[in-house]
């Protein structure tokens, strides 16, 4: 084993880094020092940093996992699936993936992902359930309709669902009422994000067969290069990278050559979310590799762009290396000292609730579709209010969208479709990020809304956005609940944009009639103008 290293690039954060030893910041951290980030964000603070020594107090929950692992492939159940949102999901996926385990994450409204979620072996089936609450209208959603899946196959549904929640919750009043297999409760003073080594990122990857206790011992083994007030203190370097630099308030967040897969939607999440607030944050961009090979030299020749803005000079670069477990605890320092030196709250998310609030409206009263502005080819386009004024073609609204871009600027592009189908969308990222010279983000609807979404409402006022939706052939009912899966994805991605525009943000919203056809046609036009510039830029 090792414990996680920083090395720096480009960028002399040293009198950064002494006022942060000087000011015993890491010590203060892992001493749950709640007065760190100011009166305003103590009380808060006071109930969200028992992640600072999970590597200890998670290590009572390793024997009763294995247990129930033991139970279920006793009885051939072997196929876990996972409903979650956010810090729920996001690192199990990367522990699962990175262990080469299987785990079906479930993450989506997507009718198209649902299915083919149930369309699995039920018979080896078994559903995780995590949700703080339990009130999140996605799992909830999912929860219901693999209820209704398993007992048409005339399996006893309760046997079959695993639950973690905090204690107290509504849900683990539903699961005991219910009488689901599990129930497992998390440590409550721990929000979603930092959440990795509780038992909701412990439980679904433990039972799809990766080694959590490694993982404790990893981070347990990381621990004292972290908490030290020293210059050496990785976690204080990254900081200082990330949010040490007046003016330059974008990363990349790439894994080059590592072993740990997937973990820059991780770590987008866990950044974004935490310092996106108050008009500031770090707006990280999350790439786990160019996807468009044809780009890759181009892209490379960017980075330098795409890290900067522009005033921001060079650009710096910070690779870290160790275990995953080690890397779980130094990002989440990391990111807690960016909030300090931001002087902003990294345990709140005031905005998140928002576009929630608006989805939840629209499906309340479901009104009909706002009709498209134009129609090309496989693409029903809308904007936000003066945006596609004059304007005719796709081409021409995707450059509109574009010469919004300010100089300091970033692009997300907002994606409701099937990750997995429409992977080949991925390759958008890339080539807009080329086209433009400025960050461009990707991220899965509804997904993204529980990690970047809060970083678009409430970080720097900088962001243009592309929203992509489309249609399913074929839907998915949500038992007892008067809408279906592809009605409440509509809704998310409606109410998002109407934040958005209500915010002052441009939206570009692209609606595709057929998906397949739809992508083609998104990718063949950037491919055609990949080397212009954006709208006279």
């Amino acid at each position: 084993m090792s414990t996680p290293a920083v090395s720096t690039q480009n960028g002399d954060w040293t009198e950064v880094i002494d006022r942060l030893v000087s000011e015993k910041i890491a010590s203060r951290i892992a001493g749950k020092d709640a007065t760190i980030w100011g009166p305003e964000a103590e009380a808060e603070s006071s109930i969200r940093l028992s992640w600072v020594d999970l590597y200890e107090s998670s290590r009572p929950l390793l024997a009763e996992i294995e247990a129930l692992q033991a139970d279920l492939r006793a009885e051939g159940l072997d196929r876990i699936v996972l409903a979650g949102m956010g810090g729920s999901s996001l690192a199990p996926e990367v522990i699962t993936r990175t262990a080469g385990v299987e785990l079906v994450v479930l993450d989506s409204t997507n009718p198209s992902v649902i299915a083919r979620a149930l369309a699995g072996d039920l018979q080896r089936t078994v559903l995780v359930v995590s949700s703080k609450s339990g009130g999140t209208v996605e799992t909830d959603s999912q929860r219901r309709t693999f209820i209704k899946a398993f007992t048409d196959a005339g399996i006893d549904a309760a046997s079959r669902i695993i639950v973690v929640t905090d204690p107290g919750s509504p849900f683990e009043k539903l699961a005991a009422d219910e009488g689901y297999c599990k129930t497992f409760l998390a440590d409550p003073h721990v929000g979603g994000r930092y959440s990795a080594l509780t038992a909701f990122g412990l439980v679904p990857s433990a039972l799809a067969g990766a080694d959590v206790a490694e993982l404790l011992d990893q981070a347990a083994e990381a621990a004292p290069a972290l908490v030290a007030d020293s210059a050496d203190n990785p976690a204080l370097v990254l900081g200082a990278v990330l949010a040490g630099t007046p003016g330059r308030d974008k990363a990349i967040v790439a894994a080059d050559g590592s072993d740990i897969v997937g973990f820059p939607d991780w770590a987008e999440q866990l950044i974004a979310e935490s310092t996106g607030k108050n008009g500031t944050g770090v707006l990280p961009v999350a790439v786990e590799g160019f996807q468009a090979p044809e780009l890759r030299s181009k892209a490379a020749d960017l980075v330098d762009t795409l890290l900067a803005d522009k005033a921001a000079g060079e650009v710096p670069t910070a690779l870290t290396s160790g275990p995953l477990g080690g890397q779980f605890l130094l990002w989440e320092t990391a990111t807690a000292v960016a909030g300090y030196l931001l002087g902003i709250n990294p345990f709140d998310q005031p905005d998140v609730e928002s576009a929630k609030v608006a989805a939840r409206g629209l499906l309340d009263a479901q009104p009909e579709p706002e009709a498209a502005a134009f129609t090309d080819g496989s693409v029903e386009v809308r904007g936000s209010e003066g945006l596609l004024d004059g304007i005719d073609s796709l081409q021409g609204a995707v450059e509109t969208l574009l010469g919004k871009l300010a100089d300091d600027g970033y692009l997300a592009v907002m994606a409701y479709l099937d990750s997995e189908r429409d992977a080949d969308l991925l390759a958008i990222r890339p080539a807009l990020a080329i086209r433009t010279g400025r960050p461009v983000t990707f991220g899965w609807g509804p997904r993204f809304l529980h990690s970047t979404g809060q970083y678009h409402k409430g970080g720097h006022p900088q962001g243009v956005f592309l929203q992509i939706t489309t249609s399913e052939t074929e839907d998915v009912a949500i038992p007892d609940r008067p809408f279906t899966f592809g009605t409440l994805i509509s809704a998310q991605a409606a109410g998002d944009a109407n934040v958005l525009a209500d915010r002052g943000r441009p939206v570009l919203r692209l609606h595709l009639t057929d998906a397949a056809a739809g992508v083609r046609q998104l990718l063949s036009l950037l491919d055609t103008h990949e080397t212009s510039e954006a709208s006279g830029r």
